[in-house]
C-alpha cells in the first residue's frame, strides 16, 4: 500500500475579496464555508520530529478535530510530502493527551479558511494574521491549469509552510509574537 501524498502550493494574494473573486472566475465552486481554524504543531524534546522535518499538527476546524502527520517535504517545485490525517473526537482533549506522552506544543496558527472545489482541486482561502494566500492542493497538472486560470505563473507558488511564512514575516516586521494568532477582541 503506498502512502498519501499531498501536493500544495500557496499563492498571496492583496485581499480576500481578490482572492475570492478570482478563484470564482477560475470555476471552482464553493465547498465549506469561512470559518476558523486552530492549528498546534507538536513536538518532543527527545527524538524531535522537525530534526527530519516532519509535522504532527492538532486542528480545530469550526465543528471538526484532525490530527496529521506530515512527512518530510520531497524535492520539488511544489511542496510535496507524505500526509496521514484523520478525524477526532475533541482536538484540546487530544492535545492534553499528547501532552502526557511527551510532546509539547511548539507553535499554534490561526486562519479563516473558506474552501472551493474544481474536479479533484480543493482550493482554499486563507485569511491570516500575515496575509491572505489561495492553497491549491491536488495531482500536479489540475494545480498548474488552475494557477494558469488564476493568472498566477509558478515563479508565485509559495511551498513554506505557515510556520516558514510567520518566522520571515516576524523577522521583516521585528515582531516579538510566538504564534500566529488573532489579537483577541
Amino acid at each position: 500500500m503506498s502512502n498519501p501524498v499531498e501536493r500544495e502550493v500557496k499563492l498571496p494574494y492583496p485581499n480576500p475579496s481578490d482572492a475570492r473573486a478570482a478563484i470564482l472566475r477560475a470555476g471552482a465552486v464553493p465547498w465549506r464555508a469561512r470559518r476558523l481554524q486552530s492549528d498546534r504543531l507538536l513536538d518532543r524534546e527527545t527524538d524531535p520530529l522537525r530534526d527530519r522535518r516532519c509535522t504532527l499538527r492538532v486542528r480545530v476546524d469550526g465543528d471538526r478535530a484532525l490530527v496529521t502527520f506530515k512527512g518530510a517535504p520531497q524535492p520539488d517545485a511544489m511542496k510535496v510530502r507524505e500526509e496521514i490525517e484523520t478525524r477526532i473526537g475533541d482536538g484540546v482533549v487530544l492535545v492534553r493527551l499528547c501532552e502526557r506522552l511527551g510532546f509539547q506544543v511548539w507553535f499554534r496558527y490561526e486562519k479563516y479558511r473558506e474552501e472551493f472545489t474544481r474536479g479533484d482541486l480543493v482550493i482554499a482561502l486563507d485569511e491570516s494574521p500575515i496575509g491572505t494566500f489561495v492553497e491549491l492542493e491536488g495531482g500536479r497538472e489540475e494545480i498548474l491549469r488552475m494557477a494558469e486560470d488564476l493568472g498566477r505563473p509558478p515563479a508565485d507558488f509559495v511551498v513554506d509552510s505557515y510556520h516558514a511564512l510567520f518566522q520571515k514575516h516576524r523577522t521583516a516586521n521585528g515582531s516579538t509574537a510566538q504564534h500566529m494568532v488573532f489579537d483577541a477582541p
